[in-house]
């Protein structure tokens, strides 16, 4: 029995070994398999998780790259090449409803709006320029525009005909200003270039570069062109010719016209000085200027009027010799009516050695001025004839030369007084008569006046009472005052 045992218990020992051998194999075997399996799906897993990230490139590529950022980068180009003035150039395809499609489609609008408006402002250019153009081509002056190069840019037909009359020379663009001008200087265009044409160049040259005051320029053919050039902001030059020949031929008739009433003049006033001897020139000068009407009338005017002569002058032309007696008495009457005109005095006229002067017309300094005035004058005139009076005695004539003068304010007829053919100025009436009487009543070397003089002149010049006197057609006696010694005033030279 323990001999079976231990044969059993070697069988079973031997059957045990090899299970657990094999089971060993087994498991050995299986944790290849595993491994293998394990290996496997690690091998899986990172296909898997490459091909993932393959597929998620190729997704990005495929619709972000191409996609989005192509169309992206396609709309900004577009925007680049519109802002930088290429409205033609090519535009993504709206055709999308996303965002960029959107994008897109308003990029073709703006695109379509700023061609339209580029397009209808090149139109507006070109209209203003077709205007520009046919206003200059239309003008009647003659216009050149010049670049910074001295050359032609843009000139009208009439500025080619200014330049070059009655020839077919034409005039390019590009063509150099000196070459224009001096091909009319060539041509014997220019009157002031003939036999030094350089010289004229290089001064028509200076005046382009440098442009001041208009200059005229004479043509040979007669014409006369008035030249004005200015600079551009660019540094061109605009030139404009304008034809100016009827303005100096004009000129030329004012000139001779103007000569020709210079010599009038001349002559008019020669002879307003030849008649002012014989008319008061206070007369003269309204009959010249248009102020004076040569109508026989007359009008009341308030006047004082002056009578003045010297005293025994007829006992002196008796006993003298003519000729001593004209040339005294031209000279007396000539310092005397000097100093009238100088105070303002009007002469109607002289009788003899008698002079009659009236201030108040034919103009006034209002009554008391024109008292003031014939008083002061009358006290000059004595001044001189003492003067004249020392002079004479120096040269041998003894006669004690004195002269009265009387003054009155009062009305009087004043006008032109004749007949159609012949006419005086001068002043007549009751009043007239009595400045005479006074006049008359007066002493040698004294001055009378009447009391309406007397009135007007007393707070200024001192005066006495002498009587009265009667005088024919006044029913009362005429007080009378003497003017006592004063110091002259000078009349003023104007």
């Amino acid at each position: 029995l323990l001999a079976v045992n231990e044969r059993l218990a070697k069988f079973l020992t031997r059957r045990v070994s090899f299970l657990v051998n094999s089971a060993k194999s087994d498991i050995e075997k299986a944790n290849l398999q595993a491994a293998a399996i394990q290996a496997l799906n690690r091998n899986i897993l990172i296909g898997i998780a490459a091909l993932s990230l393959v597929s998620s490139f190729l997704i990005v590529w495929l619709y972000v790259g191409r996609n989005l950022i192509a169309r992206l980068t396609a709309l900004s180009d577009s925007m680049l090449a519109i802002a930088g003035g290429n409205l033609r150039a090519p535009l993504p395809e709206p055709g999308s409803g996303d965002e960029i499609g959107r994008m897109a489609e308003s990029l073709v609008v703006f695109r379509d709006t700023a061609i339209e408006v580029e397009e209808n402002n090149l139109r507006d250019i070109e209209t203003a320029r077709r205007r520009l153009v046919d206003a200059i081509e239309n003008s009647s002056e003659g216009f050149a525009f010049f670049d910074p190069d001295d050359r032609l840019v843009l000139c009208n037909t009439r500025y080619k005909e200014l330049l070059y009359p009655n020839t077919d020379i034409d005039i390019e663009p590009g063509t150099a200003f000196e070459t224009i001008i001096r091909g009319a200087a060539e041509n014997g265009h220019i009157v002031d270039a003939e036999g030094r044409i350089d010289e004229w160049v290089a001064d028509r040259l200076a005046f382009h570069h440098d442009p001041g005051e208009p200059r005229i320029q004479q043509r040979s053919g007669g014409q006369w062109i008035l030249i004005t050039e200015r600079k551009t902001g660019d540094g061109g030059n605009v030139a404009i010719y304008s034809d100016i020949t009827d303005l100096k031929q004009r000129e030329e008739e004012l000139t001779t016209k103007s000569n020709a009433l210079e010599e009038t003049n001349k002559r008019l006033k020669k002879a307003q000085e030849q008649i002012s001897k014989y008319i008061d020139p206070n007369i003269t000068e309204k009959i010249f200027k248009g102020e004076f009407s040569a109508e026989l009338s007359h009008k009341r005017t308030k006047l004082t009027m002056f009578f003045s002569d010297i005293k025994d002058f007829t006992q002196f032309t008796d006993a003298a010799d003519p000729e001593d007696v004209a040339k005294l008495l031209n000279e007396y009457l000539g310092e005397m009516a000097q100093i009238v005109r100088t105070w303002g005095g009007t002469i109607p006229q002289f009788t003899g050695d008698s002079i009659y002067a009236i201030f108040g017309a034919p103009d006034s300094k209002g009554e008391r001025g024109d008292a003031l005035a014939c008083l002061r004058m009358a006290l000059e005139m004595q001044m001189k004839m003492k003067t004249l009076r020392e002079k004479w005695w120096n040269q041998g004539i003894q006669f004690p030369f004195e002269i009265r003068c009387g003054i009155h304010t009062g009305m009087a007829n004043v006008g032109n007084y004749g007949s159609e053919g012949f006419m005086e100025y001068s002043a007549i009436g009751l009043n007239t008569n009595l400045a005479s009487r006074l006049e008359q009543a007066c002493q040698p070397g004294e001055i009378y006046l009447s009391h309406t003089s007397w009135a007007l002149v007393n707070d200024e010049i001192p005066c006495e009472e002498v009587g009265t006197i009667e005088v024919k057609g006044f029913h009362y006696p005429i007080q009378t005052y003497r003017v006592l010694q004063h110091d002259v005033e000078m009349a003023p030279e104007s």
